[in-house]
């Protein structure tokens, strides 16, 4: 593979990685890759594990092109933290798009045959950044939810408190009421109400939780008919297949194009299950492993289809 340096955005310039096949002919199909939740580097690092790396790499090697890139409020940490009022569009939804453009405009990639990747809440978010100005072929989710955030947020802490000692738990369960009962009339406030009121510390608003749940992924997704592939590892602890990929086949079930696919024995980062316990998750991704190459190869055979 080649990989080029590219910037992505100019007010906020995001370092970046364009992925080509070396050896083809092109151009090539393309994708975005667009992280999951928190701040993160452009190979999606998390301890010892880099999955957007290993799926550039991968992608190369069946002849398709990626791009992957800072996220925003990794490379510009200090800044993102002033801005109260951030949302997702600020977050992730503009650079997507603006890492897009930069695929349509050049003359290696086939501009009609870019696809997104989003890995668990860019997976979440990609039907909107389809809408939003992103237009793909076709949409590829990786552990993904259709849930809103605040209900994600809720089933991990009952999960986690479940097999906690009775000191925690009594601790957690008032806790985690406590953050609930902020969220308990977000879609009743308004936007100038939810931009003021703090949720989680001082810095993330109810209007962060609000603008990505006023329209759910469901919404998005029926409205569609654009192709979509969901991935979902069965170990997985963070989106769960009972909760989260049970429901995009539902959601799904009625698709003209939809493809849904769970892989036994993998983890949120589709790699193998080390611990499988929501409690021991620094450990889990803690050791060094990749993404698995079948997983990659599914990817790459799904978007040769389209």
């Amino acid at each position: 593979m080649i990989e080029e340096k590219i910037v992505v955005g100019s007010e906020f310039p995001l370092n970046g990685l364009l992925t080509i096949p070396d050896g083809g002919s092109g151009p090539y199909p393309a994708a975005v890759l667009v992280h999951g939740s928190g701040p993160s580097d452009m190979n999606e690092a998390v301890y010892g594990v880099k999955p957007f790396q290993d799926l550039a790499a991968g992608l190369a090697q069946h002849n398709i092109a990626s791009i992957r890139y800072d996220k925003r409020t990794f490379a510009h940490a200090k800044q993102m933290a002033k801005l109260k009022q951030i949302t997702v569009k600020e977050e992730t939804i503009e650079d997507a798009i603006l890492a897009t453009d930069i695929l349509r405009n050049d003359p290696k990639i086939d501009p009609n045959r870019i696809f997104i990747i989003g890995h668990s809440m860019g997976g979440m978010l990609a039907p909107r950044i389809d809408v939003e100005g992103g237009n793909y072929a076709g949409l590829v989710i990786l552990a993904g939810t259709p849930r809103r955030l605040e209900e994600v947020m809720l089933s991990q802490n009952e999960e986690f408190l479940q097999t906690a000692n009775p000191v925690v738990k009594w601790i957690g369960k008032r806790q985690v009421k406590k953050l609930f009962a902020k969220f308990e009339h977000l879609y009743d406030m308004s936007d100038e109400e939810a931009r003021k009121t703090p949720v989680l510390g001082k810095h993330v608003m109810a209007i962060y939780f609000k603008d990505m749940g006023k329209k759910q992924v469901r919404e998005y997704l029926e409205a569609s008919t654009k192709p979509v592939f969901v991935l979902h590892g069965e170990g997985d602890f963070q989106v769960t297949v009972k909760d989260d990929f049970a429901l995009y086949k539902d959601i799904l079930k009625n698709h003209p194009n939809a493809t849904c696919k769970l892989y036994p024995g993998l983890n949120h980062m589709l790699m193998p299950v080390v611990y499988g316990d929501i409690r021991k998750a620094k450990k889990e991704y803690s050791k060094p492993q990749h993404m698995a190459e079948y997983v990659i190869a599914d990817i790459a055979a799904w978007i040769h289809k389209i």
